[in-house]
């Protein structure tokens, strides 16, 4: 989680504060880990993440008991020195994701260039090139945007965990940006790299005015057989992951 932080840095993914990503605790199902609030995506570290209870429990590091949507709205800053808390939208999206789909063992979401644009248009992938038809049949839009994921109730969450389905591994967030989910993290980070690519062709395509020619069922189909299985999409983020380890000298381990 720490080595896809630092390549999202790399690729341009970092926007404020906002981004976050989850991965189920192997051993404790019903808690995931997650990213601090307020710390740059390139400077994440292993030590860095905290586990949260699906209940809204911080479990380590060890905080008071109050509930995550309590104890986050009240902070105003957030450093390695102090608490390091979560961030409070992140949580009701990923414990909703978590709760409905236990296939789901890690969820990505940021607010990109090339997604938080598309976004606006409301409207799913056209399977345009190779690489997007990882998404073929297998992605949705939330188009009933309700804004910042803080209400109390987590219907925002829950609503955004509805749209993803029981079976899609992403979704458009209608005006706010994209969430992947898979197996593992590096899976759930691949197809979050190839959902932004997607946004980008179709936004540069249609600048172009000209008309573009859609891939085929069939052919979509094939590819996403060949290309798009949880262990492809693994063994495809694992070259980021070889570099970040050669860039950073291994530090996003500590």
């Amino acid at each position: 989680m720490a080595a896809v932080f630092r390549h999202w840095s790399r690729q341009g993914y970092v926007f404020g504060i906002s981004g976050h990503i989850s991965v189920r605790d192997p051993e404790y199902t019903d808690a995931f880990w997650t990213n601090p609030l307020g710390v740059h995506f390139g400077l994440l570290r292993a030590s860095d993440m905290i586990l949260l209870s699906l209940d809204g429990s911080q479990l380590h590091p060890p905080v008071n008991k109050a509930p995550v949507l309590q104890s986050l709205t009240s902070h105003t800053t957030s450093t390695r020195a102090l608490t390091r808390p979560a961030n409070a939208a992140g949580f009701l999206i990923h414990a909703a994701i978590h709760r409905r789909r236990p296939d789901v063992h890690a969820a990505c979401h940021a607010h990109t260039p090339h997604g938080r644009a598309y976004s606006a248009l409301g409207r799913p992938l056209e399977m345009l090139t190779q690489d997007i038809c990882k998404l073929y049949n297998r992605h949705a839009v939330y188009t009933e945007y309700g804004g910042v994921v803080l209400d109390d109730t987590a219907a925002e969450g829950e609503a955004i965990a509805t749209a993803l389905g029981d079976r899609n591994v992403a979704v458009i967030l209608q005006n706010h940006g994209l969430l992947t989910v898979g197996q593992t993290v590096d899976e759930a980070a691949w197809l979050f790299d190839v959902t932004e690519a997607g946004c980008r062709d179709h936004l540069m395509l249609d600048a172009t005015g000209h008309e573009k020619k859609i891939i085929g069922s069939r052919e979509a189909e094939f590819n996403l057989a060949m290309e798009g299985t949880p262990e492809v999409c693994y063994a495809e983020f694992q070259a980021y992951y070889d570099y970040e380890e050669a860039m950073s000298n291994g530090d996003f381990k500590n």
